[in-house]
């Protein structure tokens, strides 16, 4: 007997079918122009997302009809990147800053003084009083400041004040008391400054170590209250991996911790401090690398920075005739480690700012790498280069490891450094680039601002938050918006050894992803700054949505 269906039946039979053909995954993003900065910089209108990982990205439709979700997330038509990866900042340094006397902007001296009286007057019965971030090039007289008016508000206290760099700081006279600093003391890549015989307060590079040693340690409580506030303002700017460049394997441990709690989501990758106690406990055991944390490079300082002239340049300071800066440490020390390290599986990476302390890392990694290589080994800053040194990044492989906000913060007194000749040399991103074909992006944050919006704004327009020089510094070394996008994302990634993880949007890597609420590939300059982050994603869940 032919059995007879109501009308509609077929349908829902056709719809029912159709529903067991679909996948299911945990979350579907749809209705959007995603930038997935594969190798064709592709685009695509929807991604699906299982386990943490991207399962497919395509069409708006072939993703809706290939798959279903309890959970999906109308973009409404807004703009999604790979989530943002510094490729060279101070995490832990952020989260401690967070907590101290924030000294970034000051205009003279006396706004720096005003600034610590009022922290120390909010924050009572501190054994020590720290900040961070004066700069004398913003004062009207650029003369480094002495501890006089430090000495006056804070007899008893000790008070230490770093410059923005990180690279030289004022210490009061209790504070160099307590760690038996005195007129005269020499050592080897720093500088104790003294007038009339007397100490001024002021230290330099290594010099800065005689008295941060004295502080007391933080405790894991306090460890745990800077990360977890360094990663809420991070997520809020659309990154999801950090590069800590310089960290010792107590810090390393408490980070493993938290993450492993789930409470720190923030993926770190980890260069290890150039510590004795460090190597002793690496080097046998190899790289460490979980789901969120990867410890794989040494980081090393061959010099300074210029804002406080100690980067090693190969002629004198323009502005400071007779002076070269130095090296941090021997060149026999840098020889011992890359030697060290070219029979492990760790990266060397290496802090060199002037034109000499990059030609020594430069020719030290080319003795050991031995022409192209994959070891990927970093020179991280590669501010002043000579004209002549180009090619030895691309000899060998080497990787510049660049912060673009430096170029146009220090835009303003680095010619007064270098003069016109080393200065075309210098922030020379583009050419930098052309070594090896590809270029990570960073802040170096907290020495900058963490935003990445203004790394790419740096980098393409080459002009400050200010929007000056309305022509852009030294134009010819700017990089196109693809080159920006591929230096915060996937180089980044790959500087890292993390390009078959992160840093682009396709199947089978981690979904780790911001919906932003302008085009950065098509937006005026003039708006670039005004993005905003609307939502970031770690692997695949929601870690920051924007207040309506």
């Amino acid at each position: 007997m032919k059995k007879i269906f109501p009308a509609g039946f077929g349908m829902i039979l056709w719809l029912l079918s159709g529903c067991r053909s679909q996948q299911p995954v945990d979350l579907i993003v749809h209705h959007a122009t995603i930038y997935t900065v594969d190798s064709g910089f592709s685009k695509a209108g929807a991604m699906a997302i299982r386990d943490g990982k991207i399962i497919a990205v395509g069409g708006e439709s072939d993703i809706l009809n290939s798959y279903r979700s309890l959970n999906t997330v109308d973009a409404g038509g807004k703009f999604i990147f790979p989530g943002f990866i510094d490729a060279h900042a101070h995490f832990v340094s952020y989260g401690a800053g967070l907590f101290q006397v924030d000294l970034t902007g000051s205009a003279s001296w006396s706004e720096v003084l005003q600034r610590v009286r009022k922290f120390a007057t909010e924050n009572p019965g501190l054994p020590w009083i720290e900040g961070n971030g004066w700069d004398q090039n913003r004062f009207s007289n650029k003369n480094f400041p002495s501890n006089d008016s430090l000495n006056i508000l804070f007899p008893h206290v000790p008070v230490l004040l770093s410059r923005i760099d990180g690279h030289a700081a004022i210490a009061n006279a209790r504070a160099l008391e307590l760690s038996a600093v005195h007129p005269g003391m020499k050592l080897t890549g720093g500088t104790v400054e003294t007038a009339h015989g007397k100490l001024t307060g002021l230290l330099v590079d290594n010099a800065v170590g005689l008295v941060s040693a004295h502080i007391p340690a933080p405790s894991a409580a306090d460890y745990s209250h800077w990360l977890l506030a360094a990663q809420k303002n991070c997520f809020a700017q659309g990154l999801t991996t950090i590069t800590d460049c310089g960290l010792m394997y107590n810090e390393i441990a408490l980070i493993d911790s938290l993450q492993k709690t789930d409470s720190l989501k923030m993926k770190l990758y980890v260069m290890l401090s150039d510590n004795p106690a460090n190597y002793s406990r690496y080097l046998k055991a190899g790289p460490y690398k979980t789901a969120r944390l990867f410890v794989h490079g040494f980081k090393l300082f061959a010099d300074g920075a210029l804002g406080s002239r100690g980067a090693c340049l190969l002629q004198p300071y323009q502005d400071k005739p007779g002076w070269y800066g130095f090296l941090l440490s021997d060149k026999a020390h840098f020889d011992s480690v890359a030697k060290l390290l070219s029979t492990t599986d760790f990266q060397m990476c290496t802090h060199a700012i002037g034109d000499s302390g990059n030609r020594v890392i430069l020719t030290v990694y080319n003795k050991y790498l031995h022409g192209k290589n994959d070891r990927r080994w970093r020179i991280e800053h590669a501010q002043v280069i000579n004209k002549n040194d180009f090619d030895l990044f691309g000899e060998s492989g080497i990787i510049p490891s660049v912060q673009p906000t430096h170029a146009t913060s220090d835009m303003y007194w680095a010619g007064e450094r270098l003069g016109p000749e080393r200065l075309k040399t210098a922030y020379a991103f583009k050419d930098l680039l052309k070594q090896n074909g590809w270029i990570p992006l960073g802040t170096d944050f907290p020495v900058e601002d963490i935003s990445p919006f203004k790394t790419f704004h740096s980098a393409v327009f080459r002009k400050d938050s200010n929007h000056y020089p309305p022509n852009g510094f030294q134009p010819e070394n700017a990089l196109t918006r693809e080159e920006a996008i591929r230096g915060m994302t996937i180089w980044a990634a790959k500087a890292d050894f993390l390009e078959n993880e992160t840093g682009s949007l396709e199947p089978g890597k981690k979904a780790d992803f911001i919906l932003l609420d302008q085009d950065l590939m098509r937006a005026d300059e003039s708006v670039i700054l005004d993005t905003k982050v609307l939502a970031t994603y770690s692997d695949g869940k929601e870690v920051y949505k924007k207040a309506p």
